[in-house]
């Protein structure tokens, strides 16, 4: 069996876990404080097996600043980043501290989600595709 480890990033409530539960049917959230409060609070975990020997092994990391020392346990780990951003707000603080701390750490994979692309119309989802093809423009990410 092959693992590969993604680790999402991003700043507080752009979906993090949200996708995760998405993609594999496992919330990842199992503190019940974070249950309480909606937030993520520790690494939560999730995997998917794609088949064919492949399981892919999900970290989910908490958005919140407050808990970025948690964000940084898990990211050594990582073999990419899935770089959450929600597409009503953008780019956001946590969006550029985490995505600095992926760098810092030498994670070279990973992928971009726009999320609540459902909440804007058509022009402010073009403008968030634009503001991410700039902040990513020159990096592992591009």
């Amino acid at each position: 069996m092959k693992y590969v480890i993604v680790g999402t990033a991003g700043h507080i409530d752009h979906g993090k876990s949200a996708l995760v539960e998405a993609l594999t049917g496992t919330n990842p959230d199992r503190l019940e404080e974070e249950k309480r409060r909606g937030i993520t609070i520790d690494l939560g975990f999730a995997h998917l097996d794609l088949g064919g020997g492949l399981r892919i092994g999900f970290i989910d990391v908490p958005g919140h600043e407050r808990f970025v020392k948690n964000m940084l346990a898990g990211v050594g780990g990582m073999d990419l980043v899935l770089l959450v951003i929600a597409a009503d707000e953008s780019i956001k603080p946590q969006t550029r501290e985490h995505f600095d701390i992926a760098n810092l750490v030498g994670i070279r994979n990973g992928l971009i989600a726009l999320t609540k692309s459902d909440l804007v119309d058509r022009e402010i989802l073009e403008l968030a595709k634009l503001e991410i093809q700039e902040f990513v423009a020159g990096s592992f990410l591009q």
